[in-house]
């Protein structure tokens, strides 16, 4: 991280705590003068890897920690979404759209989906009894450039 500015943050994997994250990861990169969409998408990411943390890593255990790491560093956006929960046994199934191994839930199962689409990379390290990693990298088109 050197010469990047960044900000980590731990907090409680509560539900309740999943729009602070979102606000708090929005804030942060705000100064990057993203776009309404940008911004749009990088709540939603944040939002879905949250969700998942809490309710697949750690089985909605409130006395668990969720850790955000964000990093800007020239107009990119890294975020890191980290649990020390469950795991994923089967990555490649629970990568696939639709696919949720909570449907009593009534989830949608498209959480890493929406993670894909809406940044440029995701890249997800796992292991059963280890936690997720979710790290997510986002280019900035800055309004600043769009009328210059």
């Amino acid at each position: 991280m050197s010469g990047a500015n960044f900000m980590k943050l731990q907090f409680a994997s509560r539900s309740e705590n999943e729009a602070f994250a979102r606000v708090a990861v929005a804030s942060f990169i705000s100064q990057l003068d993203p776009t309404m969409n940008e911004l749009t998408d990088i709540k939603t990411v944040v939002s879905e890897a949250v969700t998942n943390a809490i309710i697949h890593g750690y089985d909605n255990d409130p006395d668990q920690t969720v850790t955000i790491t964000s990093e800007i560093d020239g107009d990119t956006v890294r975020i890191t979404v980290e649990d020390e929960g469950a795991g994923i046994p089967d990555l490649e199934q629970a990568m696939q759209p639709l696919y949720t191994s909570k449907p009593e839930l009534e989830r949608s199962g498209m959480g890493f989906t929406i993670m894909e689409n809406f940044m440029d990379h995701v890249e997800i390290e796992t292991g059963v009894g280890r936690g997720t990693v979710v790290r997510m990298i986002k280019r900035i088109e800055s309004k600043k450039a769009l009328f210059n």
